[in-house]
């Protein structure tokens, strides 16, 4: 394939968070934590499980604490929660979690209801809490939500995306995630938002979120990896999507991902199959079939 900058991308699993968060059915922590030990077992050593948010904004996620205690701690593994403020910062301390991801976002009217608060308080809260995660061991990230298009105002500039990408990296960010929050990008917009926050962030590594919304996803997972992202996030079954995004459903699948990804001669470290098996189990769990195509269609070539 022309243009591959690496031949590996790390997978950070987000159905326990992202995938659950806009789900009708609540599953208890018991079962929340199976599906992180499956995935775990599947060879995701990155998994997004929790978020420290109001519950009764998100009720889904209203037992961050019970489902962080009842996981094995485990040195090749890390858990990661969403934070959007000092409070949630102080749980994920409490909590024991070695990795947290704060969501700045692009625009005005997404900012005030996702989170109640200005696009710049978004950037600002990341500002504060970064150096004091760093000051307590804890690793922080920041996904910018909204990357590729608002689902209120629209077209979302490029500069404001790289703007907030590079005032990220300079408050110690160890990641930058680009996110299209709700599935609006095509593969020539990946490419050059990518690219363009690549210029600002340095070293810091890149990692880009992507949902199936309008069924760009793995087209646009195809152009992040051409340009060399270092990670993607995605969800089993394809599972989930933003409560506060109206129509915005589906993560890309896992396991469709880590398909599209093999048969290109990049490596993820994980079992295929494996991650196939889960996505049966989720929709018991859930009670209705899920968006993902490999598990109904199998692998190719057959085992």
């Amino acid at each position: 394939m022309s243009g591959m900058v690496h031949r590996s991308v790390e997978i950070v699993e987000v159905s326990p968070r992202d995938g659950l968060q806009s789900e009708d059915t609540i599953l208890d922590a018991r079962t929340k934590i199976e599906l992180i030990t499956r995935a775990v077992d599947a060879g995701i050593r990155r998994v997004e499980v929790c978020s420290f948010v109001n519950p009764k904004r998100v009720p889904q996620m209203a037992d961050a604490e019970e489902v962080l205690a009842g996981l094995p701690a485990r040195d090749d593994v890390t858990y990661i929660g969403l934070v959007l403020n000092q409070r949630g910062f102080e749980r994920a301390v409490e909590a024991g979690l070695k990795e947290i991801n704060v969501v700045a976002i692009t625009t005005e009217t997404f900012a005030q209801r996702n989170q109640g608060t200005t696009s710049e308080g978004t950037v600002a809260a990341f500002e504060a809490i970064a150096p004091l995660a760093i000051e307590a061991g804890i690793r922080p990230t920041l996904t910018v939500s909204a990357s590729f298009g608002c689902p209120y105002e629209g077209e979302v500039p490029v500069e404001r995306v790289v703007e907030i990408a590079r005032r990220g990296a300079e408050a110690g960010a160890a990641e930058i995630a680009l996110a299209d929050s709700i599935g609006a990008a095509v593969p020539t917009d990946v490419t050059e938002r990518l690219r363009a926050a690549r210029e600002v962030i340095g070293g810091t590594a890149l990692r880009a979120h992507f949902h199936n919304t309008r069924n760009t996803g793995l087209a646009n997972a195809y152009a992040a990896v051409e340009v060399g992202v270092d990670a993607l996030d995605a969800s089993l079954g394809g599972i989930g999507g933003c409560p506060f995004a109206p129509n915005a459903t589906g993560n890309i699948p896992t396991e469709d991902l880590v398909y599209l990804l093999d048969r290109m001669g990049v490596d993820t470290g994980l079992d295929l199959q494996a991650l196939a098996d889960v996505v049966p189990w989720i929709e018991t769990q859930l009670g209705k079939r899920v968006p993902g195509l490999l598990s109904k269609a199998g692998l190719f070539p057959a085992a």
